[in-house]
């Protein structure tokens, strides 16, 4: 059981990538080529006031690579390994939600959940931030404070979840649902505002460029998790009913 929902969220996630790597590569990937442009400009203009040099910087990839196969494979493999989690979280909280006793509810419910907990809160205390933006010694330091606060939205969010079972019997579906809800806004606002923030944006970076990638950013998440829980429910609904009918 738990094997046929693996496979079955990674097969989902192939969809899923492609459906995003199609919406990065038209609204994404024009924003990447500006920031790029103005990553050379910068470049250009330091280069023409620090002493000169003989020393050569080659890509160790082209850009078109990058922009082709390159945000393709990464789309793939982050899509297909986010799918075979979500079949394995599926696998586990099927039956013990309060309130979602169909695989579609169930499904729907976890593609919210985690769209809000892996993406769209740690999201929201440290933003997707194209090329040009950001100092690359503090590369380390921002992805280890992304990776803090995702985990602890994720964990907030597993506790929330735990915490509305113990609840829904004595408070019912609707204030359960609400205590969670506050106590999940309470444990990741916390954590939001004792994490040091990080703003490296170059006062000349253009605004518009950035806002329109941030955009492109969360639009290929939330197709990512919407296709997960519309398809993966669909999907395990289907097998289900198949189920029980030959039962």
């Amino acid at each position: 059981m738990v094997g046929s929902l693996l496979v079955r969220g990674m097969l989902v996630g192939i969809v899923a990538g492609l459906l995003a790597f199609v919406f990065l590569k038209i609204y994404g990937e024009p924003q990447v080529d500006i920031a790029v442009a103005f990553e050379t400009q910068v470049e250009a203009a330091k280069a023409t006031t620090a002493a000169p040099s003989h020393k050569e910087e080659h890509e160790l990839v082209s850009r078109p690579v990058q922009a082709g196969l390159g945000l393709f494979t990464a789309v793939m493999v982050y899509s297909v390994a986010f799918g075979g989690l979500f079949g394995l979280a599926f696998a586990f909280a099927y039956q013990r939600i309060p309130g979602a006793v169909t695989p579609q509810s169930v499904s729907l419910l976890l593609a919210a959940a985690g769209f809000v907990a892996v993406y769209l809160v740690p999201n929201l205390k440290y933003p997707a931030s194209p090329p040009a933006v950001g100092e690359p010694e503090t590369i380390g330091m921002r992805t280890a404070l992304y990776f803090a606060m995702m985990a602890i939205s994720v964990a907030a969010m597993i506790g929330g979840l735990s915490l509305k079972r113990l609840l829904s019997q004595r408070f019912g579906d609707w204030n359960s649902t609400l205590v969670v809800i506050a106590y999940y806004v309470v444990i990741v606002s916390t954590a939001g505002v004792l994490l040091p923030a990080v703003n490296e944006v170059p006062v000349q970076f253009p605004a518009v460029v950035l806002w329109k990638f941030r955009v492109a950013s969360i639009g290929a998440q939330f197709i990512m998790w919407l296709t997960l829980g519309l398809l993966f429910g669909a999907w395990t609904q289907h097998a289900v009913a198949k189920d029980a009918r030959h039962a």
